[in-house]
Formats: C-alpha cells, sequence, structure tokens
C-alpha cells in the first residue's frame, strides 16, 4: 500500500461543453459507454495502492455522489481511509481558470490533518488516462522531492498552447514553468499533466500561508517558489486527453475505437473501475447492422450503427441510422431516424424519420431529456 493519500479536483469550469456540463460538472460527463471521466483518475490511485483519496467537489455534485455512493467499485468503502467529499468554494460567475485552488482546500484540511501519509498525489478529474503513480511516488521518494510533477514530452507541432510547459535541468530538476505557454524553440518539450506528489506538511503550509489571499493557484505558489524548493519531474508515456471542449469529449471519445487506444486505456492489467449495473446482455435483431462500434449492455439494437458509442439502455429501432454519434444512457431512437456526428445526452427521444447532423469539428449536442 502506498505512502500517500490522494486528491482530485473534479470541480473543474464546464467550459464548452455545451450543455453536457451544465447539471453535472465535467468529472460526472459520461464516457466510453460505462463510465464517467473521473473514474479514470478514481481508478488510477486506486490501483497505485492509494486508499485515502479526497473528492474536491463543485456546487452541483449530486451526479457525482450518484454514481460514487460510498466508493464500493472502487473498494473505497472502507473503516479506515477511503472516499472523502471535499466541498470546494464557489468561485463566482466568472471563469474559473485555476488548476488546483488553494482555497478549495483551506475548509478542508482536517482531511489532511487526520492522516499520516507523508505525500499527497493531486490529479485533475477532468481527463481521460490510465496511470500507475508508483512509479513516480518512487521517483519522489529517490529525489528526496517536495514535489514531483509528471509530465509528458510532445514534439513542438503539436497543438498544445493551452498546456503548461517546463524546463528542467540534467537531474530532472524543474527549472523554470511556463503557465499556458508555448514550447519555445525545442523539438521536444515537457508539459505537465495536471497531477504532482508533495509532502502533505508542506501543502499544509502552503495552504495555511496563502488562503488569506484568495484563491491562488497552487501551479503559481510552485513556480514562485522554485528557487527554495526541490521541484522534480517524473516523465509518463500514459495516453494522457483532457476534456474541455465538446470537441475534446468528441474525439477522446472516438479513440476507444482504435483497438490500441481501448487496449491500453480499459484492457490493461490496471482496469478502470465504475459503478456496476446488472443488465441484460444487448439485443441484436435480426435486422441490426453494426461496424467499429463501443455498445454498452442492456440496449436493443434493430437498427444501423457506425463507428459510434453506445452507453447502456438504448433503444435503436428498426432502420434508424447511427453514423459517428455518441448516445448516452436511455435514449430511445424510433424507426427511420438518421443522426451523424451528434452527441445525445441521458434519456433524449428522437421521433422516426428525423434528421440529426452536425460535423466532426462541431458535433451537434442534444440536451438531457430533450424530445425531437
Amino acid at each position: 500500500m502506498s505512502n500517500a493519500i490522494g486528491i482530485i479536483y473534479a470541480n473543474s469550469a464546464p467550459d464548452s461543453l455545451q450543455g453536457l456540463a451544465s447539471e453535472r460538472p465535467i468529472a460526472a460527463v459520461p464516457f466510453g459507454g460505462r463510465y464517467r471521466i473521473l473514474d479514470f483518475a478514481l481508478s488510477s490511485m486506486v490501483n497505485s495502492g492509494i486508499r485515502t483519496i479526497g473528492l474536491v467537489t463543485p456546487h452541483h455534485y449530486r451526479p457525482l455522489l450518484d454514481h460514487l455512493g460510498a466508493g464500493k467499485a472502487w473498494f473505497l468503502d472502507r473503516k479506515d481511509g477511503g472516499l472523502f467529499i471535499l466541498p470546494g468554494v464557489f468561485h463566482g460567475l466568472a471563469r474559473n481558470e485555476h488548476t488546483f485552488c488553494i482555497k478549495d482546500l483551506q475548509n478542508n484540511l482536517e482531511y489532511l490533518h487526520k492522516d499520516f501519509a507523508e505525500n499527497v498525489v493531486i490529479s485533475s478529474g477532468d481527463q481521460i488516462f490510465n496511470i500507475n503513480f508508483k512509479l513516480a511516488l518512487q521517483v519522489h521518494s529517490d529525489m528526496q522531492a517536495d514535489v514531483t510533477m509528471i509530465y509528458k514530452e510532445m514534439s513542438n507541432s503539436t497543438n498544445l498552447t493551452n498546456e503548461m510547459f517546463f524546463e528542467m535541468t540534467k537531474n530532472h530538476k524543474v527549472s523554470h514553468i511556463d503557465k499556458k505557454g508555448i514550447a519555445r524553440g525545442k523539438l521536444v518539450q515537457p508539459y505537465f499533466v495536471n497531477m504532482l506528489i508533495i509532502r502533505r506538511e508542506l501543502l499544509i503550509d502552503i495552504i495555511e500561508k496563502y488562503s488569506s489571499i484568495g484563491c491562488t493557484d497552487l501551479i503559481d505558489i510552485l513556480t514562485a517558489n522554485l528557487g527554495v524548493l526541490k521541484v522534480y519531474g517524473s516523465p509518463t508515456c500514459s495516453l494522457i486527453g483532457t476534456i474541455h471542449t465538446v470537441k475534446d469529449y468528441f474525439d477522446r471519445s472516438m479513440d476507444l475505437l482504435n483497438l490500441e487506444v481501448r487496449g491500453k486505456l480499459l484492457l490493461g492489467e490496471d482496469r478502470i473501475h465504475t459503478k456496476i449495473k446488472d443488465n441484460p446482455p444487448t439485443r441484436y435483431t435480426l435486422q441490426a447492422k453494426v461496424s467499429n462500434s463501443f455498445i454498452a449492455s442492456g440496449c436493443t439494437i434493430s437498427g444501423e450503427v457506425e463507428n459510434s458509442i453506445i452507453f447502456r439502455g438504448v433503444i435503436l429501432e428498426e432502420g434508424c441510422q447511427i453514423k459517428n454519434s455518441i448516445i448516452l444512457p436511455k435514449c430511445h431512437i424510433h424507426a427511420d431516424a438518421q443522426m451523424n456526428y451528434a452527441i445525445l445526452d441521458k434519456s433524449v427521444t428522437v421521433n422516426g424519420e428525423n434528421v440529426l447532423k452536425g460535423s466532426s469539428d462541431s458535433p451537434l449536442v442534444v440536451l438531457k431529456r430533450t424530445v425531437i
């Protein structure tokens, strides 16, 4: 078992998800047929031996609690440790540009004080990944680091203008951080993947020192103190996809249709855990035509499905055509309806012969419980 506890920031601002995150945080948005985005960060920590995890929640956290329950699906329904809900502060109507706001932890200091683990693993809850933190924890211990920032190397040609790059010395000590900068003249540049390890006592000191001056970002504090703190980098080769926009969500979902991507995320030694639902197997009628699609349990498929992701409990009637689309749970698509590059939120009904069409750059989003 790891000598660390976890904190997941599940209160990311909804940005441009066009209503998919209007009634739920990004972390609670369904993904990949049966998961929620939060499942990936939560499962990665559990698979790394972390058995005490705090979840920083926004004000509309009911969907998170409904999904998580007591944490049984992630082996966190424990007498010692387990899953803790850490209510975050309300950042106002302004867009939240913070990665790890210190103010969110100020009112939850008891979570850090009551545990005697040496380190805290911190991650955002708006990313798709499958990482085992044991390697980074070992680097953190070997270097006797105050902070270890997990990074991935990307070529300068990759479009990552909204990411955070940093520079390191030969022994991987972080010497400079460019917050939301652009790789500067180098063919390959390490960028921060919004995951870090920090000494628990140092984090408590930072919270007590900086929480009185507003919603200060932990990364800003580390940047200002690189000269006095031992901040190191630890690499990862894992697939990582951040969800900020509808296109991000659509593209990362469609990546699952690639067997190699699906294998790395879902079929490796470390599995992604999620809430269990005892649905019957999906029923395919004689009229069903399915190709290159990801279909969950509990569905009835009588129409044509191509390059699409179908969640649990969806009904597709005979004659309907679903292409390049994402259909969330309990939707009902009636006979002869057509859709291409569409995202249907939960419990949407599309009556017969309707045509829904978006594009790969701008998928059409239909909000929850809409009847068309």
